[in-house]
């Protein structure tokens, strides 16, 4: 399926039809036909003239500068997460990217040890493109996409067991997209290979990508349908490994003295 080649044009026309005219402060006495903001309307809101920002819109200036970026981003009421991401779909590489370049999937020694004592809880590492590299032995009980050699994203989305063990699961795969647009933009890359091979077996990947929504959730509450246990409802928190193969630790707990608690231990 072919790219998006103006990734930065289709991601501030997905914002701009999400604003709310009104709230936006556009007074219009006609009947309105579209859905949110008007280019014209986006354009005069930033102090931005119409035709430079259909420019911007249709790929025809892949670079505004930073300030225009940032008057558009205050009229779209884009948040931290979405003005990164908008900042790298504007900003040029400072090289080629190298292609060729195989992912980094060596988890360090000593985050590794740390995984072999924690055998009370469920805890694992990604790479950038959700690609599960060690896990605990109890993260693998809890959900199989926890092991080793399964991709968190492929799983939510092709597993035929992820929608009874996500009983959230509508919701999970609009984080899992986000979150994965997310990593693309704190990596000043796209993983175009992995996007195009989800977009071609899942109708509802490619729909929630083609969403350009953005945005990551470094920590929460998941449910999570475990056999022979029923329904554990786990915080997790993340945390960014240093270095530049961009792995991300995972660690699941439940509240201390819940009933979750003490069917995790019984498991563990």
């Amino acid at each position: 399926m072919a790219r998006d080649d103006n990734q930065l044009g289709s991601f501030l026309r997905s914002r701009r039809e999400k604003v709310d005219a009104a709230s936006a402060g556009v007074i219009d006495t006609t009947r309105r036909r579209v859905s949110g903001l008007r280019r014209e309307e986006l354009a005069l809101l930033a102090g931005v003239s119409p035709s430079y920002y259909t420019r911007i819109e249709q790929g025809r200036d892949r670079h505004p500068s930073r300030e225009i970026l940032e008057a558009l981003a205050r009229v779209l009421r884009l948040d931290d997460t979405e003005r990164t991401y908008l900042w790298s779909l504007a900003t040029p590489p400072l090289a080629p990217a190298d292609t060729h370049t195989a992912p980094d999937h060596t988890v360090r020694p000593g985050v590794l040890s740390l995984l072999e004592r924690w055998a009370d809880l469920p805890a694992f590492v990604i790479g950038p493109n959700r690609d599960v590299l060690a896990a605990t032995a109890l993260a693998s009980q809890v959900n199989p996409a926890w092991s080793p050699g399964h991709n968190l994203i492929e799983f939510t989305f092709l597993d035929p067991r992820a929608p009874e063990i996500y009983p959230d699961w509508e919701d999970i795969t609009r984080q899992a997209v986000a979150g994965l647009r997310a990593t693309a933009a704190a990596r000043s890359a796209e993983p175009d290979a992995f996007v195009a091979r989800l977009r071609q077996r899942s109708e509802t990947f490619r729909a929630l990508w083609d969403s350009h929504d953005v945005y990551d959730r470094v920590t929460g509450e998941k449910r999570l349908y475990v056999n022979g246990i029923g329904v554990l409802h786990l915080a997790f928190e993340t945390f960014a490994l240093a270095g530049p193969e961009g792995h991300v630790l995972y660690v699941y707990f439940p509240q201390p003295g819940s009933t979750d608690d003490a069917a995790l231990r019984s498991l563990a």
